[in-house]
């Protein structure tokens, strides 16, 4: 078997904050090394998209998996200023929505199919439940993650922009949203900003999301700790401060409803915007 090369192992050494793990010994590709590459951008060039990008990016979103071909998702591209502002100022204002010139929202989107149920005289009361809104934000999420794959093997950069739910009756608003269709979250597109460089984020040792055969929780603890460490330690090198690991950050995420940015109204916001989730 083809062993990887020096930049392979350079990648999944700083994807797992310098511990190499057994898929050193797998050969490696342009599209692993695509996906290994994967950084968050948050600082773009003014540039324009060039003609035919965004069908490009859009083409490889209907690549992606979806269930049962519903295709229960939508996106909508924004490139007017004035309205990045504004969903920048809905979404934590995140200067990057206004500086980026693609922004994407990528919608949970159930209102197409219960329009054909309207042509074709028919009540499709699974539209109703749960599972409906499930299917649709992992439609939406899948897709959108063709997008980003797409985007960086373009050589443009992107960031998730989860923030879109903390005020998503407002982006329904500016977005002339139908009932049936929530924006799950958006994604600002463009080519990176050289003068901002930005790093490969280490994530969880492959020891504490893999399971073989059945969940196992073994020395978790200790592995957490260790990351912790690398992640203080990277978000140091970044500039992101001191002491910036990864425990006390979830901890202060998910500590209360407050800490969820308005998102622990969701269930009441979604039964406005048309999904009754039985």
């Amino acid at each position: 078997m083809p062993q990887p090369d020096t930049a392979f192992l350079d990648l999944l050494g700083a994807r797992y904050g310098g511990a190499v793990p057994a898929a050193a010994e797998a050969p490696m590709n342009a599209v692993l090394q695509n996906l290994l590459s994967h950084r968050s951008v948050r600082a773009f060039r003014p540039d324009a998209l060039p003609d035919g990008v965004l069908e490009t990016l859009i083409a490889a979103a209907q690549s992606a998996p979806t269930s049962s071909n519903m295709q229960s998702w939508s996106v909508v591209a924004i490139r007017d200023p004035e309205r990045k502002v504004r969903l920048a100022e809905l979404a934590a204002r995140q200067g990057f929505i206004r500086q980026a010139p693609l922004f994407l929202a990528f919608l949970a989107d159930t209102s197409r199919l219960d329009r054909l149920g309207q042509r074709e005289g028919q009540t499709l009361e699974g539209l109703q439940y749960l599972e409906s809104f499930l299917v649709a934000a992992v439609d939406a999420a899948l897709a959108a993650q063709n997008v980003v794959v797409a985007a960086e093997s373009l050589g443009l950069g992107s960031v998730y922009v989860g923030a879109l739910r903390n005020r998503p009756e407002e982006v329904a608003a500016e977005l002339g949203l139908p009932p049936g269709v929530m924006a799950v979250f958006g994604l600002a597109v463009g080519v990176p900003d050289e003068q901002v460089p930005t790093a490969i984020k280490p994530r969880l040792p492959q020891s504490l999301v893999l399971h073989h055969e059945r969940y196992e929780v073994i020395d978790e603890a200790a592995q957490v700790t260790a990351y912790d460490g690398a992640l203080a330690a990277f978000s140091e090198r970044q500039g992101m401060g001191a002491g910036n690991g990864w425990v006390r950050r979830m901890l202060t995420r998910v500590a209360s409803g407050a800490s969820l940015s308005g998102r622990d109204r969701m269930q009441g916001i979604l039964h406005r915007l048309g999904f009754p989730l039985r």
